[in-house]
């Protein structure tokens, strides 16, 4: 009986086929081709493109400083003045010989009218006629000459009133009240005016990278026309948050591929409100080169450890492999994946913590 109830107990239990575990759900996303155009984020500096250095073109003893450091001035506004004393001295002194100048004049014309008649009736000889046109000749001659050594010395005075010759921002000098100034002094420059209703930034690209975008091989030579290249140029303030004013391509530097080894490119920004400061620090975005073909993962589906890029990818028989991947720059919340995955292949995006090669799953696509 005891054999016969141990026969029963096996039958029982060998009767008897275990459930299989359910298949793990993870949440999962199609890898994405598509042409998207690179974005490349550049450090620089904020500087003026066009800048007026003020040089006095007269010597003189400083009289007046009429602005203020750092602050805005306008076209033609009075910066410093220039004690000319010499200069007024030689207007004074000019004048009056163009004075005199006019008085012979008047004597030589008065001369020279009434030896024409007297010189027709043979009154006078012709060569006494010949002097008198010429003492005439000689007299206007005089008052040209005087009039241009008054015009002359008059612009030499303008020159004691030094104004700014375009709209922006001075900065200060290093000369003082009472200071002797001007060419051949130790102040032949007094202050720099920098125009800032437009500012640009240096983006300097690679050399090896920019011929990539240029599709050029090693030799090809740069261009020095690349408004093409660049595209949705923004300036990140540094609070985190965006310029209101997009950019747009100024010009390439020609000192192109030279021992730096980069191309700069000079962006523009437009500056209304004077928001942007000389010398300030900008990060710049934009898009570089035309649309290339990638492949594109949410940056959640990457693992990242020990300097290495892997995502799981699941097969067509729902089975799971780890696979190493080549990655790129981000775009937006996705990963550029260069090498290692194709368009197309789904990829784990949750759940990855309890995954192990060849473990089939259970996929469920995040909208």
């Amino acid at each position: 009986m005891a054999v016969a109830l141990v026969a029963v107990a096996c039958g029982e239990h060998k009767g008897k086929t275990e459930a299989p575990a359910p298949l793990l759900t993870v949440e999962v996303a199609k890898a994405i081709s598509e042409p998207v155009v690179m974005p490349m984020r550049f450090q620089s500096l904020i500087y003026s493109n066009y800048d007026a250095t003020i040089q006095p073109r007269t010597q003189g003893y400083l009289l007046t400083k009429e602005f203020s450091k750092g602050m805005p001035v306008v076209k033609g506004q009075t910066l410093f003045t220039i004690d000319a004393a010499e200069v007024r001295l030689a207007v004074e002194a000019n004048r009056s010989a163009l004075s005199s100048a006019k008085v012979a004049l008047a004597e030589a014309t008065n001369n020279y009218r009434r030896a024409v008649p007297l010189a027709a009736i043979d009154a006078i000889s012709q060569s006494s006629l010949d002097q008198y046109k010429a003492a005439y000749a000689a007299a206007q001659a005089k008052v040209e000459s005087a009039q241009a050594e008054l015009d002359n010395s008059l612009l030499e005075l303008s020159y004691a009133t030094v104004k700014s010759p375009i709209d922006g921002i001075i900065d200060d000098t290093g000369a003082t009240i009472g200071d002797w100034v001007g060419q051949g002094t130790a102040y032949s420059t007094l202050a720099t005016v920098s125009n800032t209703e437009q500012v640009g930034v240096h983006l300097q690209i690679p050399f090896a990278r920019y011929l990539q975008l240029r599709g050029e091989g090693r030799d090809g030579a740069p261009s020095y026309d690349n408004r093409g290249l660049l595209s949705d140029i923004s300036l990140i303030l540094s609070d985190g948050s965006e310029y209101p004013y997009k950019g747009t391509y100024g010009y390439t530097e020609r000192n192109a591929g030279d021992q730096t080894g980069t191309i700069i490119i000079v962006a523009n920004f437009p500056n209304p409100r004077r928001e942007l400061k000389i010398g300030q620090t900008a990060t710049v975005v934009a898009n570089v080169g035309s649309p290339k073909g990638v492949v594109l993962v949410p940056q959640r589906a990457v693992l990242q450890q020990l300097g290495t890029a892997g995502v799981w990818v699941v097969g067509a028989d729902n089975s799971v492999s780890y696979r190493l991947v080549t990655l790129g720059t981000t775009f937006g919340d996705m990963w550029i994946v260069e090498s290692g995955l194709s368009g197309g292949e789904v990829v784990v995006t949750g759940g990855t913590q309890k995954l192990r090669s060849g473990q089939k799953v259970k996929t469920q696509f995040k909208s």
